[in-house]
């Protein structure tokens, strides 16, 4: 086989291959043989009518498109190794010349990886902002804890505050309709925590016990439903029951209750060690990060549109998919936000994403950082315990989408090179 290549534009190689006419004969009658098993022809069991007879019934035009199909993949495998090409996407046929007798012609164009030019990312020396514990960092964990184990008591000798949890019948109209799904009986709702429409639960505050009122809202011009996008509409309402949260008292019985501790004191501890370790690890974060983007920033890639046109659209993807989760539609977000907004933003984060993992790949290879079978169990493992799923399950769950254990791998990949960079760079705490 014979190749020749020209360098193009955007990393694109444009390769003419010639294969032997020989090559191309057995390519054509390996195909005719494969079709004949899948056609009837009258006088003949299937797989043993000859050559020419299938031709007549299946034509040269579609074995030959059989024999391309099934000798493409060999054939750029070779030329991919016997050039060291770093493909970064499936090469594609430009045109081909399949004479029988004569030698086989192919042009096809292969996308490469772009080349990536390293500035210093190894011995650099940054400043960044040290993160500190807040001062009121234990008074907050401390009453978290309490919150999670108070008691609601009934209150019936006040009006409702906004740390109220009220049970209440509501009724909604909007231009004269009412609202369909819009009406509940006994509805427990947080006063302090609610998901209702803006200033909702705000106008339930300072309300009296069991008497009827009225509340007007605007929905949000975002809402799902588009009938009440931007509507106003009124709510009556009627407050069935006040509840408040009495908060246990800090004590040892308490901190004995909730954990491994004999005191307030040992429960103290265990808080303060957490946060500790909370600012290590803010402090470790930040710090790879700001290495990261040092390295990136200095890193010089010229990388074609059509990378960043493909991680767009996984972009596009995941956003979908995000959208859906949250009830919402892609329809919705581009009549919320604009096409060219949102598009703007997906091809910038892409291109960022794109840079990133090129200079992590680089990286990778300059000093032979590779992820092995104990780094990917690792991260399988993190995983199932995520989804209380059990390892060997989540194995063959994953089996079949490709491209999530392609990425698990590229997240192994991306976590050692940043502990790599940030064990081989300094940072100074400011």
């Amino acid at each position: 086989m014979n190749t020749t290549i020209e360098k193009q534009e955007n990393n694109i190689v444009k390769v003419d291959i010639e294969v032997p006419a020989k090559d191309a004969a057995t390519y054509y009658n390996n195909a005719a043989k494969k079709l004949a098993q899948y056609v009837n022809i009258p006088g003949f069991r299937k797989g043993k009518a000859p050559r020419n007879i299938i031709e007549q019934n299946i034509g040269e035009d579609r074995i030959k498109s059989e024999a391309l199909e099934s000798a493409l993949p060999g054939i750029f495998a070779d030329v991919i190794k016997e050039n060291d090409f770093d493909v970064v996407a499936q090469p594609y046929v430009e045109s081909f010349d399949y004479k029988l007798g004569e030698d086989l012609k192919i042009t096809a164009k292969i996308e490469l990886r772009p080349e990536v030019t390293l500035g210093q990312y190894k011995g650099l020396t940054l400043e960044i902002d040290e993160y500190k514990t807040p001062d009121d960092a234990m008074d907050k964990a401390i009453n978290e804890m309490l919150e999670q184990y108070a008691e609601l008591v009934v209150v019936t000798d006040r009006k409702t505050v906004n740390t109220d949890i009220i049970v209440f019948d509501f009724e909604g109209f909007s231009n004269g309709e009412k609202i369909e799904h819009g009406d509940a009986k006994n509805f427990t709702l947080d006063l302090g925590n609610s998901t209702f429409i803006p200033g909702f639960a705000e106008q339930l505050v300072d309300r009296e016990l069991g008497t009827q009122f009225e509340i007007e809202v605007k929905f949000p011009e975002t809402y799902h439903e588009k009938k009440l996008a931007g509507q106003p509409a009124t709510f009556k309402c009627t407050i069935n029951e006040i509840k408040t949260r009495v908060l246990p008292e800090l004590n040892d019985e308490f901190a004995q209750k909730i954990g491994q501790f004999e005191t307030v004191d040992d429960l103290k501890a265990d808080v303060q060690k957490y946060l500790d370790t909370r600012k290590e690890d803010t402090n470790r974060i930040n710090s790879e990060k700001a290495i990261f983007e040092k390295v990136t920033s200095d890193a010089k890639v010229d990388i074609q549109p059509s990378l960043i046109e493909r991680e767009t659209d996984e972009l596009i993807n995941e956003y979908k998919q995000k959208l859906t989760a949250q009830g919402f539609t892609w329809e919705q977000a581009l009549e919320a936000h604009g096409y060219d907004d949102i598009m703007n933003q997906l091809k910038e984060d892409a291109e960022i994403r794109v840079k990133n993992s090129l200079v992590i790949d680089k990286i990778a290879k300059e000093e032979n950082i590779k992820v092995t079978q104990e780094d990917f169990t690792s991260k399988l493992t993190e995983l199932s315990q995520l989804y209380q799923i059990d390892p060997q399950t989540l194995v063959k769950q994953l089996a079949q989408t490709p491209g999530v254990l392609n990425s698990l791998s590229q997240q192994a990949l991306t976590e050692k090179v940043n502990v790599f960079l940030y064990e081989n760079n300094t940072v100074k705490l400011k």
